[in-house]
């Protein structure tokens, strides 16, 4: 296991943190962009984990109805927006002006893990229920949903770590900053769940969505609007694929498939 790449990433970027510090301003900035990050993000994935289990007909928000619609709708469309237009070129550059200084840079992947982390959070918190409940699962049915349920996070949990973990948790830019060295990304995934297909995470994710023991319109308008997302967003994200790896990527593209695996074991070469 020490051999995998990605771990190896994971002990070199803490080996280089826990060197001796120098410079109390920055340690200061990492660790406490650290705690931030990790807090909102564990709230966020927590609150969403939470809210679709019982099919968001348990939440804080207050909105009387009909406005409820309008507000519940916005709470929906400002993840996937924000989400896809900060990994734009033109979003990249303003993650760097958030934080003022020298080291916004750094910090841009731990800035957007975030601000990603406080949408989940404001979407699964603030939602207003419909208190309409269409089919609450009893018995063997509620068992059998909520394990899916469970596995469907567990894939999701796996794939973001052969994405690599260190980016997809924020880790990247707080520990770069503290370790005093340039944020490296790992390299194009192709192991683990990225063998069998090209968008893993967001296969994951939409099955999340699909299997709440618990089912209400909200999770329905939910799941839907998801994963439409999930089926649309990735092609930007194998736009940047294709310019940053070129004719590795068309070689993987044309062997793996993008959301749905295949019967046959072929593998890809990304060498």
């Amino acid at each position: 296991m020490l051999k995998d790449p990605r771990i190896a990433r994971l002990i070199t970027l803490i080996t280089a943190a826990l060197r001796p510090p120098a410079g109390a301003g920055r340690i200061v900035l990492a660790l406490g962009f650290g705690a931030v990050c990790h807090t909102v993000f564990a709230a966020g994935v927590l609150a969403m984990i939470g809210a679709m289990f019982f099919g968001l007909s348990e939440s804080l928000g207050t909105v009387p109805w009909p406005w409820a619609m309008l507000a519940n709708a916005a709470l929906v469309l400002q993840f996937p927006l924000a989400h896809s237009l900060l990994l734009t070129g033109r979003g990249g550059r303003l993650l760097t002006r958030l934080i003022p200084g020298p080291h916004g840079a750094t910090l841009a992947t731990t800035t957007y893990a975030i601000i990603a982390a406080a949408q989940l959070l404001a979407l699964f918190a603030l939602w207003t229920p419909s208190g309409l409940v269409w089919w609450r699962a009893e018995g063997a049915a509620f068992w059998v949903l909520t394990a899916a349920y469970a596995a469907s996070w567990l894939r999701l949990l796996k794939a973001s770590f052969d994405a690599g973990a260190e980016v997809q948790s924020g880790a990247l830019g707080w520990m770069s900053l503290l370790a005093r060295i340039r944020p490296v990304f790992p390299d194009m995934p192709t192991q683990g769940l990225f063998r069998l297909i090209r968008q893993p995470i967001y296969l994951a994710f939409a099955l999340t969505l699909w299997t709440p023991p618990v089912w209400t319109p909200d999770q329905l308008a939910l799941a839907v609007s998801f994963t439409a997302y999930c089926l649309l967003a990735p092609r930007l994200k194998e736009r940047r694929f294709a310019a940053r790896y070129g004719a590795r990527f068309d070689r993987y593209r044309t062997q793996v498939p993008y959301m749905l695996p295949k019967l046959t074991k072929d593998r890809p070469d990304a060498q």
